[in-house]
């Protein structure tokens, strides 16, 4: 069976094992492809894709805009900031009327949590969510997977350390659903107010001291604190966060084995992390952006080859 199991990628959560190993499989094959000398395929010659950005971004806008074009897609980008939602167009309306324009596949990042499953069932076309609110962020949870695993080989059994704000962040939700689903085991760190009260009840363990949990985990993922989405202080300063969660080269010098780096960017540098380890050669937060194209590449791929069902 080579097909995924929905028409739609929403979430992570929404996925089976299979899914996720069907992606990472394909994006294997992309990979290759944009190491070429020549970097594009036609796989999606003559399908139109719509790139909904209602919420700012750089590198996932960007890294699927690539990834459409190396598929030799037909791209419409969107931006809010200068459409007719500004006038009080709704979501639907505003999308529909993009269809209409014969689309086949829609790529959406909103505010809103939900959104993308609420459009899912008002329109014809296939989403992607490329970020959710606070909700979930599926493809950057898949690149995270994906070079994981070119770094450690199988996930079942690795430890996964997932550092920052976590009450706000989209990426440690999917990244949870993606790392369980394919055997690994995840704690969270973070200052206790920036840890939702539910997250023990998906299997996942809280650590509020750094060191301990670099010493326990093979991979920390460090997520940045996402002051945009706060509408309170959570904690005294950024000063005060960076002393006790940010990851500096003597403390990481000072763990006795030699664990992976990761960040989704974009890196508040000297807050979450410092330059020197950012760099480093246990960093593999560049790796993360090539891999990003690969990633998006598949899934686009793998949602269109079920048009006709």
């Amino acid at each position: 069976m080579s097909n995924l199991s929905v028409n739609h990628l929403l979430g992570i959560k929404n996925l089976s094992k299979h899914d996720i190993e069907l992606i990472l499989s394909t994006s294997k094959n992309f990979k290759e492809v944009i190491n070429r000398p020549i970097k594009k395929v036609p796989s999606l010659r003559d399908i139109t894709v719509a790139n909904l950005f209602f919420e700012n971004s750089t590198r996932t806008r960007l890294s699927f805009e690539l990834a459409q074009k190396r598929l030799s897609a037909d791209i419409i980008n969107f931006s809010a900031s200068n459409s007719s939602v500004k006038k009080g167009e709704t979501l639907v309306d505003t999308v529909n009327n993009i269809l209409a324009m014969k689309v086949d596949l829609i790529v959406m990042r909103h505010a809103n949590a939900g959104a993308a499953i609420f459009l899912s069932k008002k329109v014809k076309a296939k989403i992607i969510n490329a970020g959710d609110g606070a909700h979930e962020h599926p493809t950057q949870a898949l690149l995270d997977a994906f070079s994981m695993q070119e770094k450690l080989g199988d996930l079942k059994g690795k430890k996964v350390a997932i550092v920052g704000d976590i009450l706000h962040s989209r990426v440690a939700l999917s990244n949870i659903f993606c790392l369980q689903k394919l055997g690994a085991k995840v704690k969270v760190c973070g200052p206790l107010t920036l840890i939702p009260k539910y997250i023990t009840s998906l299997g996942v363990e809280v650590e509020s001291d750094l060191r301990k949990a670099l010493e326990w985990c093979d991979v920390a993922n460090m997520l940045r604190i996402q002051l945009e989405r706060q509408d309170t202080k959570y904690f005294p300063s950024l000063r005060e966060y960076s002393m006790m969660y940010g990851l500096n080269k003597e403390l990481l010098d000072s763990i006795k084995k030699k664990i992976v780096i990761m960040h989704p960017g974009p890196i508040n540098r000297g807050v979450e992390i410092t330059s020197d380890v950012a760099d480093c050669d246990q960093s593999i937060i560049l790796e993360q952006v090539e891999n990003g194209v690969a990633v998006r590449m598949a899934v686009m791929f793998l949602l269109a080859g079920r048009q006709g069902d």
